[in-house]
């Protein structure tokens, strides 16, 4: 499902922000948030953010909103 996905790719990005996959795990973060917009617009995306943001701070008490800004581009309406 690409909402554990994400939740493990942030996860992921925020526990381990100078690993050498860091690279590898945004693109596909990005390409996930391309999935997203393509299926269900930018509502879509909104949605899995916020979902994904509550879960991450309540598990690991960190912020994924920098991580928001890959999604930019997908669409003139994100801009973060």
């Amino acid at each position: 499902m690409l909402e554990e996905e994400l939740l493990d790719l942030m996860t992921f990005c925020l526990q381990n922000p100078n690993s050498a996959e860091i690279m590898e795990k945004k693109k596909r973060i990005t390409e996930i948030g391309q999935e997203l917009f393509l299926d269900g617009g930018i509502d879509a995306l909104e949605n899995f953010f916020f979902s994904l943001k509550n879960r991450i701070i309540q598990e690991i008490e960190k912020d994924p909103t920098p991580l928001r800004s890959l999604w930019n581009g997908l669409t003139t309406e994100w801009h973060y």
